[in-house]
């Protein structure tokens, strides 16, 4: 029989903001906390309005193919962790410049920056 756990709030025995998780062949641990998307965004071709997102209060777009997504609640460093992001073409994406409020986004296509539907997300760890 399937035990189910029905919880609003997990907090960490040790540190209430460190839970470690059993990884894949339960020889491993992993912090939960660090595993987790902390802001993602999808944008229009445009670069002018965002869709859907999380964590993420607005975007700006600063030129061709080069839209800023300002985060709601901030990193803890610019570095602001790994992220991956996809254009609606499959054309080169850069992120850089990040700061601890705003993913920069730029997509190129080899030749120049091109206006494009962008789907981006960020981990690392919040302020």
């Amino acid at each position: 029989m399937a035990s189910q756990l029905k919880v609003d709030t997990i907090t960490g025995v040790t540190t209430a903001g460190s839970i470690a998780v059993t990884g894949e062949g339960n020889s491993t641990t992993t912090n939960l906390q660090q595993g987790l998307v902390k802001a993602w965004a999808n944008s229009n071709a445009a670069g002018t309005t965002i869709s859907n997102s999380f964590n993420v209060t607005s975007l700006t777009d600063t030129a061709t193919g080069q839209q800023f997504f300002n985060i709601t609640n901030a990193f803890s460093n610019a570095a602001m962790g790994g992220g991956t992001a996809q254009t609606s073409v499959g054309n080169e994406f850069i992120a850089s410049s990040n700061t601890t409020s705003q993913v920069r986004i730029y997509a190129f296509d080899g030749s120049a920056y091109q206006d494009q539907s962008v789907t981006w997300n960020m981990c690392g760890d919040l302020a």
